[in-house]
């Protein structure tokens, strides 16, 4: 809402208050001010001036020569090339010495040989909104009113010694949106008395009836409560007054003609937004209000045929709607040059019925922005005899007797008992009740004694906002100022804040990925049905979780994987030439047992890890490598053993999951207490979805987080360096081609007791000599002691326990 000072002053003595600190002061009471904008932006010695004459420059087509009467001791001589100055015309001109927005100093000057003394301006060269002006003052030089005074100063004709505060309301200050509502705010801020419009006292009324001539009825009572009209015979169509059209651009309204203009001046005053129809174009001068019928039609004023549907409020004539109650008035009804009498409106119209129909519309106006906000329902006949007095005095209209309105216009004040004792508590004050009772009517709220320590206060209807005794508590606390009420200090045990185990392990999973060369994508929770039934291997028993309205087709189940959305963030950088992806993503997986959720579905913490292209740049001495399954299964490894998970009580088992190559993939599970734990799956996605999505190998894991919540010690262990040396002994183990290395290697560890401190396959061979179906696996053991250097015979001895081991399980061969 943007308040001009200058109009705010006609309803409040603003002596002494600059603009700045009246900005503050309105801040500091709860209603932020954005913005303080003076509409002079350096503006000086520019006067009107009449052109007495015109005539074309001798050497220059596009220029003319006039003659202006400035109220200067001597006519001037200015140059002006705009299209539009013609003889007779009263318009800004800036003499010689004057300066303009921008740093432009006037002075004398030859153009093509001819004195120029001074210059004819236009809006814009006056710092004005050129785009608030009439259409037809847009181009060229602005002319003025005829009646304007010949050298009286330009900011007091345009109204430019104004400064304007733009208000950023919250949504329930809708009271705010009227510059009586912003001088009942300031009246409260400064303490000071209002002088309100009493349009009920400047009306005159002539013996006709309204009646006689209009007509109004409401089918639609809940959506509108009262309907109120007024007829105005005779009017004239012309510019409204020159203060009025400056005051609606100061607000950010472009005048249009005074009809018009009267009821946007009317509507920025009391916050009720009115319409005006052009009374002859309305059948039998009747309207009907009425919910729409679905599919019918209408053309708004903006020249745009709306289809509009069943749950929208119009205002009907003849059977046909004439207007969008609370958006936007009709063409058909439109007041135009040749209208002459006028039906003006006046309704109090539901604001959630006006919201719903100018959001599907896509149609937002002044008016419509009030509605929704509700408002003040005793507004409604003030506004109308307001405008219909402005209407008899600037467009020489008669107001007829009386006001033809339907509904109630009932509107009681509500009257809430406050708490002294309740307020000094709630606020740590200690305001005595004829202080509290001063804030009260500094607000223009009635208030009296109810019983020991207790008020009623009587709630004004423009005041929606305050329902309960503590909006009154905010009432009090804000204009006894913020500032003002004293600091309690907080008493009472109080808790330092800190992160729980499972946030602080996803931090520090976050952080080792990053520095390791992952990047973190975040993939969407919602995916396509089929995308769910790619990737099961997670998946405990039940179904995706289907959305009850969801964005699309694609969105519609809630992710059981979070694979899917990894696969289709590598093809987008795929696409964009970015082949090489190290990335990750820690979210949640979703599952449920029921058909119709009645309870919250299962969430899964998950970790989700993804490889594809090269591990490394191009370099003229090494050649980038591929990744493989290995380099994803050591990003696991040293996430494991990073969060301290011993890698004893790691396995792996081949697996063929849903969406994996069926011979590179694999289960992660984890040893605890005794049971053996699924802990996640890892692999390369299979060959036809990598085709299907155009993609290079790619590998990818899922990894699931409660298991590591649990096994992950809070507390760092740390261990002292080894001060003996190892021993390390290689075995070649000839075995079955389908035994897998890691089933070795647990028989070894099994076996070889606590001095053995590593085993790590370090060579796969096959081939002719080792004979059909077999193959040679290299481990590679390290022997260690704490307190003491071991000996070749202690050695020798656990290695042969090992390997005796490995002959009877799998019935293995050593190597010659």
């Amino acid at each position: 809402m943007r308040v001009s000072t200058d109009w705010l002053s006609d309803y409040i003595s603003l002596e002494g208050v600059s603009a700045e600190e009246l900005a503050g002061r309105i801040t500091s009471a709860g209603i932020e001010i954005d913005v303080i904008e003076k509409r002079n932006q350096g503006i000086s010695k520019v006067v009107v001036g009449y052109v007495k004459s015109k005539e074309k420059h001798p050497d220059a087509d596009k220029l003319n020569v006039c003659v202006v009467d400035a109220g200067q001791e001597e006519d001037l001589q200015i140059v002006c090339g705009a299209k539009n100055v013609d003889a007779g015309q009263k318009v800004p001109v800036a003499l010689v010495g004057a300066k303009l927005p921008g740093g432009l100093d006037i002075k004398k000057a030859k153009l093509r040989g001819v004195l120029s003394q001074g210059m004819i301006c236009s809006a814009k060269e006056l710092g004005m909104n050129d785009k608030l002006l009439p259409k037809e003052l847009q181009e060229g030089i602005l002319v003025l009113l005829a009646d304007t005074e010949i050298g009286k100063p330009i900011v007091d004709v345009l109204g430019l010694n104004d400064e304007v505060m733009e208000l950023d309301l919250t949504p329930n200050r809708s009271d705010c949106l009227s510059m009586l509502g912003a001088a009942y705010e300031v009246s409260a801020i400064l303490g000071r008395e209002l002088s309100l419009p009493e349009p009920e006292k400047d009306i005159v009324e002539v013996h006709e009836r309204a009646a006689d001539h209009i007509a109004v009825t409401i089918g639609a009572k809940e959506q509108c409560t009262h309907y109120a009209a007024r007829y105005i015979s005779g009017v004239t169509i012309a510019p409204s007054p020159l203060w009025m059209q400056n005051r609606l651009m100061a607000a950010g309204i472009r005048p249009i003609n005074n009809i018009v203009d009267i009821t946007n001046y009317v509507m920025l005053e009391y916050g009720q937004p009115l319409h005006a129809f052009d009374a002859d174009r309305l059948e039998n001068g009747a309207v009907h209000v009425r919910m729409a019928e679905d599919g019918e039609k209408m053309v708004t004023l903006d020249g745009q045929e709306r289809t509009l549907a069943p749950h929208m409020l119009v205002i009907a004539s003849g059977g046909k709607p004439v207007a969008l109650a609370g958006v936007m008035g009709g063409l058909d009804s439109e007041v135009t040059d040749n209208t002459v009498n006028i039906f003006l409106e006046s309704a109090k119209f539901d604001g959630g019925t006006v919201r719903k129909t100018s959001r599907q519309l896509g149609l937002r106006s002044e008016a419509s922005s009030r509605f929704e906000k509700e408002v003040d329902p005793a507004a409604v006949i003030p506004a109308l005899n307001r405008a219909a007095s402005l209407m008899a005095k600037y467009a020489g209209g008669k107001v007829h007797q009386g006001i033809a309105e339907a509904g109630s216009a009932a509107s009681e004040p509500k009257v809430i008992t406050l708490s002294l004792e309740k307020l000094n508590r709630y606020l740590g004050t200690d305001l005595s009740l004829l202080e509290v009772k001063t804030i009260f009517s500094r607000l223009h709220f009635a208030s009296g004694d109810a019983a020991q320590g207790l008020v009623d206060v009587q709630v004004p209807t423009r005041r929606g906002d305050i329902t309960l005794d503590v909006d009154l508590i905010e009432e009090v606390a804000r204009l006894y100022g913020y500032d003002n009420i004293p600091t309690t200090p907080i008493e009472g045990p109080t808790t330092p804040g800190s992160l729980t185990k499972a946030q602080a392990i996803r931090r520090s999973l976050r952080k080792l990925l990053t520095h390791g060369g992952f990047q973190e994508v975040l993939g969407y929770s919602f995916i396509h049905p089929k995308q769910a039934e790619r990737f099961t291997a997670l998946e405990q028993e039940g179904k995706a979780v289907k959305l009850a309205m969801p964005m699309s087709e694609d969105r519609s189940v809630l992710r059981t994987s979070l694979l899917p959305q990894f696969l289709d963030i590598a093809a987008y950088n795929l696409n964009r030439k970015q082949p090489d992806l190290a990335l990750f993503e820690i979210g949640n997986l979703f599952h449920t047992h029921e058909e119709v959720l009645t309870k919250q579905p299962q969430e899964r913490p998950v970790l989700g890890l993804l490889l594809s292209g090269r591990t490394g740049a191009k370099q003229w001495n090494v050649q980038p490598a591929k990744v493989d399954f290995f380099d994803l299964k050591g990003a696991i490894e040293t996430v494991l053993d990073y969060l301290g998970i011993a890698a004893d009580q790691i396995s792996y088992e081949a697996n063929q999951p849903a969406g994996f190559h069926p011979g590179r993939s694999a289960s992660v599970f984890v040893q605890h207490g005794g049971n053996k734990q699924l802990l996640g799956v890892l692999g390369q996605i299979h060959p036809k979805l990598q085709q299907e999505l155009d993609l290079e190998d790619t590998y990818a894991a899922e990894i699931l987080l409660a298991p590591l919540y649990e096994l992950t010690n809070d507390r760092v262990a740390y261990r002292d360096l080894p001060r003996f040396p190892g021993m390390e002994r290689d075995l070649a183990i000839v075995v079955n081609e389908e035994v897998e290395a890691g089933s070795l290697i647990q028989v070894i560890r099994e076996n070889a007791g606590e001095l053995l401190q590593q085993v790590q396959v370090f060579d796969v061979f096959t081939g002719s000599k080792l004979g059909e179906g077999k193959k040679s696996v290299a481990i590679s053991l390290m022997y260690r002691h704490q307190d003491r250097t071991l000996t070749d015979e202690e050695v020798a001895q656990v290695t042969e326990k090992a390997v005796t081991a490995l002959q009877q399980t799998f019935g293995a061969e050593l190597r010659k």
